[in-house]
This record gives C-alpha cells, sequence and structure tokens, in this order.
C-alpha cells in the first residue's frame, strides 16, 4: 500500500551545489544551492531567487562556476548555504573555503571542492532560472580513476534528502547504464 503526502518538493538525488561568482568588485561569493541540474547536453539550469547576492553576480559578470559539495566539507558547504553574502560578506573565508579564478569564465573555483562545471550565463528564462552553457569541467587528480575519469567513490559528492533535511553520500556502483537492460531484449 502507498501512502500519500500531497505536493512536495521531494526529488532524488538533490545534488548539493557550490555556486561561485564574482561581484561588480571582482570579490568571491559562494552559496549552496540544492536545486539545479542538467538543462540539455551542455547546459546547466539553477533555480535561485532574486535576491540573493549570487543571483545579481551571475547577471552581472555573466558566468558563475558550480562545485560538488564533498563529504569533506559538508559543514563549509552548509553554512555558504545558511548565511547571505548581502549580510556576511567575509562568509567564504568563515567556511574555510579558498578560491582561484577560473581560466575559460569569469568566476572563481573554489580550491577545496574537487570538481567543477565552469559555466557562462546563456539566459534567465521566464521563470527566474539561470541557464549556464558548460565550457569546462574541471577535476583535481585525486578523484581520478585508473580510466583517467572522475572516479564517483573517490568525489564522495552528497546529496540533499529534502524529506529528512538530511545530506547523503553518493557512489555506490549498482549496475551498468545502457547495458544492465539488454537483458530483457
Amino acid at each position: 500500500m502507498r501512502k500519500n503526502f500531497g505536493a512536495k518538493s521531494w526529488m532524488y538525488p538533490l545534488p548539493v551545489l557550490i555556486v561561485g561568482s564574482y561581484d561588480e568588485n571582482g570579490k568571491a561569493d559562494a552559496m549552496n544551492a540544492a536545486w539545479g541540474g542538467i538543462y540539455d547536453a551542455n547546459h546547466v539550469v539553477l533555480c535561485l531567487s532574486e535576491g540573493h547576492k549570487t543571483s545579481k553576480n551571475i547577471k552581472a559578470k555573466g558566468a558563475y562556476t558550480i562545485s560538488f559539495a564533498d563529504a569533506s566539507h559538508i559543514v563549509s558547504a552548509d553554512y555558504v548555504g545558511m548565511v547571505s553574502a548581502n549580510n556576511t560578506p567575509d562568509k567564504l573565508e568563515k567556511a574555510g573555503f579558498t578560491t582561484q579564478k577560473s581560466t575559460f569564465v569569469d568566476a572563481p573555483i573554489i580550491c577545496e571542492l574537487p570538481m567543477t562545471l565552469e559555466c557562462r550565463l546563456v539566459k534567465v528564462n521566464e521563470d527566474g532560472n539561470f541557464i549556464g552553457e558548460i565550457v569546462n569541467v574541471s577535476a583535481e587528480e585525486s578523484i581520478l580513476g585508473e580510466d583517467g575519469l572522475i572516479d564517483t567513490a573517490k568525489l564522495r559528492a552528497i546529496s540533499y534528502d529534502p524529506v529528512h533535511n538530511d545530506y547523503l553520500i553518493l557512489g555506490e556502483k549498482v549496475g551498468n547504464a545502457f547495458q544492465d537492460g539488454s537483458a530483457l531484449k
């Protein structure tokens, strides 16, 4: 038997995305955003409210980065989502995050987070969502597997559980995409 919960914003998994941007003076900022994902083959979408400092920064600079929060940085990742740069301009420093400038877009890379999507703003759509083109993906060598690609077990990315307000670790392999279903052909 199923239990009905009504209309809820419960989606799994919700990656914990740390969005990096520069303000008009070149000061780095970052925020935690769970409502985002792939929009098209090389595009991402972020659902950010207008009042965020990050929203203003992205519109001003036309660029941003998306880093994946990992299990080693839960406290810092959570903190940058709890406070606003509108009120706490030194929140990156308080979180213990340092940055370096992306060589592809006018936005900061968070050095402590090992995987980053570097994005150029394409548009803000009619719903206020930010659509960005992924122009580069950068990753620390420490999270690469033997094949030279990202190893999710090494990345230890976290996901947000909107039902219980928990952070969960991702990474256990349970099957092979575009292969396992062949058993039913």
